[in-house]
């Protein structure tokens, strides 16, 4: 379990509320509901299905929450792809009150840390800026576009981490 102190800014939009330090820890199928609200409210369209969700948390070898005063703030889930000695993230996303604090780096370094692999690799929608820059930071470089990827046809990147 990694504790994580967060930044006085994380109250943005909650200013009367201040918030423990989050904690990444394994996600499990207690926190389907949980996943499910937060996958339609950051990724729409793109959301997975509840049986998508109940899957990754029953069988994803990578599957971590952020808990922040008992609520589920993010969430990241990976699998490895043998074939190419690499981890996917398959998705990561973070409450839109707690987005731009440093949580979903956070995560992200988890997912890494846990894979052990030597290639990190993941999609992400070319107009995605914010997600692109975080990326590009943590040493992620384009390898590969992906024509009408996600839904309304627009294009995903894969990009790809080798440590």
């Amino acid at each position: 379990m990694t504790q994580i102190e967060l930044k006085p800014e994380w109250a943005a939009g909650e200013a009367a509320r201040s918030f423990s330090p989050a904690q990444i820890v394994p996600a499990g199928w207690r926190d389907i509901w949980a996943v499910n609200a937060l996958e339609h409210t950051c990724f729409g369209p793109d959301a997975w299905s509840l049986l998508e969700i109940g899957w990754t948390l029953a069988f994803a070898p990578v599957r971590l929450k952020a808990a922040i005063d008992g609520r589920l703030a993010g969430f990241v889930a990976g699998e490895i792809h043998r074939s190419e000695n690499a981890g996917w993230i398959a998705t990561i996303a973070v409450l839109p009150s707690f987005q731009r604090r440093g949580l979903g780096r956070q995560l992200l370094q988890a997912a890494e840390a846990a894979f052990k692999l030597p290639i990190i690799k993941l999609t992400v929608r070319v107009t995605n800026q914010p997600a692109l820059t975080l990326y590009k930071q943590m040493g992620y470089t384009i390898t590969n576009r992906l024509p009408r990827y996600y839904s309304g046809g627009e294009d995903g990147f894969v990009m790809e981490k080798r440590r």
